[in-house]
């Protein structure tokens, strides 16, 4: 079936329960997985949207799709002339209903896409110059522009913030990681946190992103627990049965095959995979989709240096696991230090972690300690005190300066990990080509992370800026249309957040303005085309 925008919250969720029956209705035991003798056909589930992903991206992405419309507020002056000029000519309409190419153009920020730029200056105007201006816009619950979806994610929502290390501080303000209509500070101050400076700890955004779901009201559509093993692709020929092209929808798209013979018609996604049960079970499902959208952000695969025993148990690539170490006590009186790989916040976390601790660190990484690019020179000192510290460690306690070796901390610019050795040695090489080798406790290589796609057909290696190469957030995202996040590789897929290169909170909600925007327009044009009596009938995958 598919569903329209005025069907009942009942219905959907009733429908919602032959899927998911384990979190939505006692009864049903078990999810039924689809046949593969069986053409998917009316009695199977069709959404008009799949969100792959739990954390702020897919969180904001339901919030708008649920209804929930931004207008310029009645009072509200935005400090830019020329885009304020802009919204008073349709201060009638929501943000959603208006020309995103037009009200961004000309708008500058920290974000190469433009719509992440324009609603971050509508909802935090000016703050890259400093100013704590309130948002400009106001926001309303229309019941008419829900479009029925589903999100689902690995664990609560929230995502990777529930495993992110507790004891450090976000880089970004509290304001900055908050979600649409929800004040982080009320928040903070309604639950009685004692939030004593503008950053905070990841636990505390994490709570916030599972209350916001909650006083949002937007439960009904999530899913935890959920893992998905595939997303692929329906195709049907395009004789088969004649209903099956009388329903295609807008977006459908016809594929000649290699030959020229046969022509294809592309249909809507399946999505399969399975919800892990409370007693450990894995329930397997099935369902489709007419649109998915990818919100799974980055921290799925951590970056690795393809070298010789980097599988050793004794190399970690994550600080959780440095954390258990810890906590375990299994560096306690350790002799030799730790061995920290990466010049990134996570790395600085690590070097802080274990100089807190009391544990001695050989801190490894290629660049020089003066490039630019490095991520401490883009921080103000007086806001993140404790990196500029790490920072100083890395310029001045060198392996190279004379100080007899610092016990506590020293650093190895400029040097690669050529490989790691089982009596838990590494054997370093400088920028000259001089090896050295170096005895440690436990390794910690900490270079970024990588999204996991391996769902996606290709691993969507063919969906990025660059062929055929793994998608990065930096070096390779997903290739989107700037004001619909839709991949322009793959129509009906969309992408936003950490996958097309937003890794701050404050602007992947640009990404969720941008697919909310597009999927309005469509379903207003199908439901025209249903009315007009061009696309009734049955809706099939």
């Amino acid at each position: 079936r598919t569903y329209s925008g005025t069907e009942t919250e009942g219905q959907l969720l009733n429908s919602f329960v032959q899927y998911f029956g384990d979190s939505l209705g006692k009864k049903i035991k078990r999810m039924p997985l689809i046949e593969e003798t069986v053409l998917p056909g009316d009695s199977l589930l069709t959404l008009p949207v799949v969100i792959i992903g739990n954390g702020p991206s897919g969180i904001c992405l339901s919030y708008l799709l649920s209804g929930y419309r931004p207008y310029l507020s009645p009072e509200a002056i935005h400090p830019n002339p020329i885009l304020h000029t802009k919204l008073e000519e349709a201060r009638h309409l929501s943000i959603v209903d208006q020309d995103l190419e037009y009200l961004s153009e000309g708008l500058e920020g920290r974000s190469s896409n433009p719509v992440a730029v324009l609603f971050d200056t509508l909802l935090h105007p000016d703050a890259d110059f400093g100013y704590d201006y309130p948002p400009v816009l106001h926001w309303k619950l229309e019941q008419h522009n829900y479009i029925p979806h589903i999100v689902l994610g690995k664990g609560p929502p929230g995502g990777a913030w529930h495993s992110m290390e507790g004891s450090m501080l976000t880089i970004s303000f509290g304001d900055w990681m908050e979600l649409p209509g929800l004040s982080f500070k009320e928040w903070a101050a309604s639950k009685r946190r004692n939030i004593k400076s503008d950053r905070v700890m990841p636990e505390e955004i994490a709570c916030y992103y599972k209350h916001y779901v909650k006083v949002m009201g937007l439960q009904k559509n999530f899913r935890d627990n959920v893992y998905i093993t595939s997303v692929s692709r329906l195709y049907r020929e395009k004789d088969d049965e004649g209903r099956s092209h009388q329903n295609e929808d807008i977006s459908t798209q016809h594929l000649e095959m290699e030959d020229g013979q046969k022509s294809l018609i592309k249909r809507n996604w399946e999505v399969r995979g399975y919800q892990r049960a409370t007693d450990g079970s894995h329930v397997p499902f099935c369902l489709f989709a007419e649109n998915v959208a990818l919100a799974t952000g980055t921290f799925d695969s951590p970056g690795r240096l393809q070298v010789e025993g980097e599988d050793f148990p004794f190399v970690l690539h994550s600080m959780s696991d440095f954390g258990a170490a810890i906590s375990k006590g299994k560096l306690r009186g350790k002799a030799d230090p730790v061995l920290i790989v990466g010049a990134g916040l996570t790395a600085a976390d690590a070097v802080l972690c274990a100089y807190n601790n009391n544990i001695p660190v050989v801190h490894v990484f290629r660049r020089r300690v003066t490039d630019t690019s490095l991520i401490f020179k883009q921080l103000p000192k007086k806001l993140y005190p404790e990196y500029h510290k790490v920072y100083h460690m890395m310029c001045t306690q060198s392996h190279t300066m004379d100080s007899n070796q610092h016990s506590a901390y020293t650093s190895f610019p400029e040097h690669n990990v050529l490989s790691f050795k089982p009596e838990m040695k590494c054997v370093l090489q400088s920028a000259s080509g001089l090896k050295k080798i170096l005895k440690f406790s436990v390794a910690l290589v900490l270079i970024g992370s990588h999204p996991n796609l391996f769902f996606l057909k290709d691993q969507g290696h063919s969906i990025g800026h660059h062929s055929n190469q793994p998608i990065t957030c930096k070096g390779n995202p997903i290739e989107i249309d700037p004001y619909t996040y839709e991949c322009t590789k793959e129509a009906n897929l969309f992408a936003l957040g950490p996958l097309v290169g937003d890794n701050f909170v404050r602007f992947l909600k640009g990404g969720a303005l941008g697919i909310a925007r597009c999927l309005a327009i469509r379903q207003k044009k199908k439901h025209e085309l249903i009315e007009s009596g061009d696309g009734g009938g049955e809706g099939v995958p």
